[in-house]
């Protein structure tokens, strides 16, 4: 049982071993290069990426899909707003548009994709330890940049938290015999608006609790540097995907 535990360890850790400014890296490049695309064999070469990248990553690939749910509503609805163009006559349908609405559609999933994967394979202190050191060259200048990447890591890490709280909350007034399915649509969204009320109340709560330990551990005081007790160091496999994301994104944006 022991051996079992020991090597169920070994392997998570093993999948998240790639340094964490490597991953920050491929999330900005695949950012930028996948607005540079505008046909479907580039896109397609882009959600090429996206698999071989969370496979390594060992991803949570069926959490990631039950996440990205209302991210699937505004695709639809970019969709749904493509696939007709006004007329003289009125609203008429345009395949034209319906491809656009779904190219636009697929960009936006791999997206945020992409970032799902990146957060759910990186710890809270990962990401701030790996923004202190990607901006470190600014503390010259006086910048707090110990401040900045805490708030880009609770950006990051907030959007899945907020997802996974939302369906909480949905589960346990769907248990309380709450219709969120039938109905008009305005008893519907009567419906929805009993889940966001406690929803932004946990937020807040958590915000408190999370200023509370920013505040006992001195976060904006000036002159303070923050140290790490472990001190990560990028190693040629990190440098490797790094290198290898970036001629990848920058060939597909270029020739496809």
């Amino acid at each position: 049982m022991d051996v079992q535990v020991s090597t169920f360890l070994e392997k998570e850790s093993s999948a998240h071993r790639m340094d964490a400014r490597s991953k920050i890296a491929m999330l900005a490049v695949y950012s930028v290069g996948i607005f540079f695309v505008d046909g479907w064999l580039g896109m397609a070469a882009y959600a090429a990426m996206l698999a071989v990248v969370a496979l390594c990553l060992r991803a949570p690939l069926r959490r990631i899909a039950v996440l990205g749910v209302p991210v699937y509503v505004i695709a639809l609805m970019t969709v749904a707003f493509n696939m007709f163009q006004a007329t003289e006559v009125g609203l008429a349908f345009s395949m034209e548009g319906l491809q656009r609405g779904c190219f636009f559609a697929a960009r936006i999933l791999l997206l945020v994709w992409f970032s799902l994967v990146v957060c759910f394979t990186v710890q809270a202190t990962e990401l701030v330890q790996a923004f202190s050191r990607i901006m470190s060259p600014l503390r010259a200048l006086r910048v707090p940049v110990d401040d900045i990447s805490m708030v880009f890591s609770i950006a990051l890490r907030f959007i899945p938290q907020m997802v996974e709280e939302y369906f909480q909350i949905r589960d346990a007034q769907w248990c309380r015999c709450a219709e969120f399915d039938e109905g008009p649509v305005a008893s519907r969204v009567k419906a929805h608006c009993a889940i966001m009320v406690p929803m932004f109340v946990g937020l807040f709560r958590r915000a408190d609790r999370l200023a509370a330990s920013m505040d006992a551990r001195c976060y904006g005081m000036r002159g303070v540097v923050r140290t790490d007790i472990r001190a990560a160091s990028m190693g040629a496999p990190s440098v490797a995907a790094a290198v290898g994301a970036f001629a990848f994104c920058s060939a597909v944006s270029i020739l496809l």
